[in-house]
């Protein structure tokens, strides 16, 4: 009867422990690594991912290399070690992010990438991104529409590793440079960060004090610009342009401290990417017909940051 007793029992705790081990962990491990989480977009970005990884069946690790490859290169030699089925990239350098991508791809690792681009193409299965040239027209646009056909401005670049940072830059000029009465006074690399906009912003203003209007590639320099701006008491003469929608950048909006902000759809591609990285596991195809895939950015202004119902997304 004892051992009886004791066999139903060790039944009953291992039934516990089957019931308490999430079935998602069947499946193995999905990595994904993105650029820096204390940034709203990237830790946007890596929540969604892992989200949908799990909700597929999935362990997920959310990993951060903060713009640099050898941190990066570290992440994917232990996602190799701990076997993970895929990689979800958010790469540190178009060039420099090529060589670690080849080791996943030789250890049998697939690899997509989403938002900054490789510069070399056939190695990720897929490559997901906002469809920055539309997103920096857009934002162009209606920084024209707020500043006006002339006047002096200056612009705020994101990390020049990052292609983004470019394809938004010359996004901005195919539509600025109709404008002949608009004068580029002056630029400087804020690496799509908030203090580095806010010291850069200062420098600018020194230089040139009657400008109209600041165009960033990102919020975050965007943001630090409106800070030094405020510090200055000259917020209500300028136009600030930004890009990506974070949360912060929709408030800043609604407020009138950003004249608009450029959504990029990252909660919808980070999903997607890991969906089709289910795929690829699964059938040898991402079921994409493009290995570039681009996502069409949104523009928010005043009319319609009511409709921003959650981070990076907006309801039609």
């Amino acid at each position: 009867m004892l051992n009886r007793k004791r066999i139903l029992m060790m039944a009953a705790t291992a039934l516990i422990t089957v019931l308490a081990t999430p079935a998602w962990a069947a499946n193995g491990l999905m990595t994904i690594i993105v650029n820096d989480p204390s940034n709203p977009y990237w830790y946007t970005e890596g929540m969604v991912a892992k989200k949908e990884a799990e909700k597929l069946g999935y362990t997920a690790t959310v990993g951060a290399h903060k713009g640099d490859t050898n941190t990066e290169s570290q992440l994917i030699d232990t996602a190799i070690t701990n076997k993970s089925k895929a990689i979800i990239l958010d790469p540190a350098n178009a060039d420099g992010s090529v060589g670690s991508v080849k080791k996943a791809i030789a250890a049998g690792i697939p690899i997509i990438v989403i938002n900054a681009e490789l510069n070399q193409s056939g190695l990720a299965k897929a490559q997901l991104v906002s469809n920055n040239a539309q997103g920096a027209a857009l934002g162009a646009m209606q920084w024209v529409k707020m500043v006006g056909d002339s006047g002096n401005y200056v612009e705020l670049l994101g990390s020049p590793s990052d292609n983004n940072a470019a394809t938004r830059s010359n996004g901005y000029d195919t539509v600025l440079s109709q404008y002949p009465e608009l004068k580029l006074v002056g630029k400087e690399v804020a690496n799509w960060d908030r203090t580095q906009g806010n010291n850069k912003t200062q420098s600018l203003l020194q230089a040139h004090p009657d400008i109209k209007g600041i165009i960033s590639g990102n919020d975050e320099m965007a943001l630090g610009a409106v800070a030094a701006l405020k510090e200055g008491g000259k917020l209500k003469n300028v136009v600030v342009g930004a890009f990506d929608g974070s949360p912060d950048a929709v408030d800043a909006v609604k407020s009138g401290e950003l004249a608009y902000t450029v959504m990029q759809p990252v909660s919808e591609f980070a999903s997607k990417a890991v969906q089709q990285a289910d795929r690829f596991i699964k059938t040898g195809k991402t079921g994409a017909k493009t290995e570039k895939q681009l996502f069409d950015c949104k523009l928010i202004t005043k009319e319609n940051a009511s409709k921003y119902t959650s981070a990076f997304t907006l309801s039609e």
